[in-house]
C-alpha cells in the first residue's frame, strides 16, 4: 500500500522532494501547497498531483504524511499542526532558527506520539552511508578523528543571507549533524574561528563566509570542520574518518569519472557545482528511509532531537567565534 504524500512549498527544495517522491516505491504524490500558482503547476503537470491549501491538506483523508518546504519560520508551526492531525511529517532542516522553539516543537511531537523526520540529506549519500558502515562493520578500529570539508562554489544572495540564521545555523548545521553521525557520542566542547575573506557584502550583512569549528566528545574524540562560501573549482565535499585500525574516506564528485593522462599531466572534468547535483541520490534516500520507517512503524533515522542537537551545536560556535573560546554545550542546552 502506498504513503500518499502533500509537499507543502513548492520551491526549489520543495521540487527536489517532488522528483524523490515520485520516484519512490510505495510512495505516492497526492498534492501540492504553495501560494505561487505557477509553481504549483508546473509540478501538477509533472506528476499528476492536486493543487490544495495546506488547511485542505490538513483536513484531507487521503494524505498520510507531508514534506515541509516552507520558509524555516513556519517550520516548527506545521510539524506541530500535523502531528496533531495524525499524519507523518518529514522537515527540511532546521526546526526552527530558535533553541527554545524547537525544544517546544520537541515536546509536541513526543506528547502527540507524532512520526517526524528531519532533513539532513548528507547522512543518506551513498558514499558517506558507505564511510558509516566501514565504521559500524569495525574496519577501521574505533573512530578517533573526523575531518569534514564543505565549500560552497559561491555565496548565496544578500537577501537569503538576512533570513537564513548565518552560516553556522544554515551551511555548517548539516556538518555539524555528520560530525554527530560520524563520531557515534554527543559533542562536548566547540572552538570555532570565523572570519569574511572571501566578500565583504557578507560582514556588512553581519555573518562569515569562512569557518573553521573543532569539536571534542567527553572521550576526547574530535571533529575538525572547514567551511568557506567561495571554491573557485566547484562544490567542495569531502569526509574522512580516522578510526584506530585505519581510514575510511569518501571524496569530491565530478562532472564524469574519466580521467585523461598525457605528457602534461593527469586531467579531470570538473566537479559538481550545485548541491541538487551532487545530493540527487541522497534526496532520493532520505524520502525513501523516511517510507520505510512510516511503513513499518520503525524509529525515524533523523529525528527533531537531531535538529536540536544540530543547532545547540551552531549556537554554540556562534559564542565561540563571539567570545573567543571553547564553549561547553552544556552552556546552549
Amino acid at each position: 500500500m502506498s504513503l500518499n504524500f502533500a509537499i507543502l512549498g513548492a520551491g526549489r527544495i520543495g521540487q527536489v522532494h517532488a522528483r524523490a517522491v515520485a520516484a519512490t516505491p510505495g510512495a505516492k504524490l497526492v498534492a501540492i501547497a504553495d501560494p505561487v500558482a505557477a509553481a504549483t503547476d508546473a509540478l501538477r503537470a509533472t506528476y499528476g498531483c492536486d493543487v490544495r491549501s495546506i488547511d485542505q491538506i490538513e483536513a484531507s483523508g487521503d494524505v498520510d504524511a507531508v514534506v515541509i518546504c516552507t520558509p524555516t519560520d513556519t517550520h516548527a508551526d506545521l510539524i506541530e499542526r500535523f502531528v496533531r492531525a495524525g499524519k507523518a511529517v518529514f522537515c527540511e532542516k532546521p526546526v526552527d532558527l530558535s533553541l527554545a522553539r524547537v525544544q517546544a516543537c520537541l515536546k509536541v511531537v513526543e506528547a502527540s506520539k507524532g512520526k517526524v523526520m528531519v532533513g539532513f540529506n548528507r547522512r543518506f549519500d551513498p558514499d558517506f552511508m558507505a564511510v558509516k558502515a566501514a565504521i559500524e562493520a569495525g574496519k577501521i578500529g574505533a573512530v578517533e578523528m573526523v575531518t569534514i570539508t564543505s565549500r560552497d562554489p559561491g555565496a548565496p544572495p544578500a537577501d537569503y543571507i538576512t533570513r537564513s540564521g548565518g552560516m553556522f545555523r544554515d551551511m555548517t548545521i548539516h556538518d555539524f549533524d555528520m560530525a554527530r553521525w560520524l563520531l557515534g557520542e554527543e559533542v562536548e566542547t566547540v572552538y570555532a574561528s570565523a572570519s569574511v575573506l572571501t566578500d565583504k557584502t557578507i560582514g556588512d550583512l553581519g555573518d562569515f563566509d569562512s569557518a573553521n569549528v573543532i569539536l571534542r566528545t567527553a572521550t576526547g574524540k574530535q571533529a575538525v570542520i572547514t567551511n568557506s562560501r567561495r571554491a573557485t573549482y566547484g562544490y567542495d565535499q569531502r569526509i574522512e574518518v580516522l578510526g584506530a585500525k585505519g581510514m575510511a574516506a569518501a571524496e569530491n564528485h565530478g562532472e564524469s569519472r574519466v580521467v585523461l593522462a598525457d605528457e602534461k599531466g593527469f586531467h579531470a572534468a570538473p566537479l559538481l557545482n550545485f548541491f541538487m547535483t551532487r545530493y540527487i541520490a541522497a534526496y532520493a534516500n532520505e524520502i525513501a528511509s523516511f517510507v520505510a520507517a512510516v511503513q513499518g512503524n520503525g524509529p525515524m533515522p533523523t529525528t527533531t532531537h537531531d535538529g536540536l542537537m544540530a543547532l545547540a551545536l551552531a549556537e554554540a560556535a556562534l559564542k565561540s567565534v563571539k567570545e573567543g573560546r571553547a564553549v561547553k554545550v552544556s552552556e546552549i542546552l
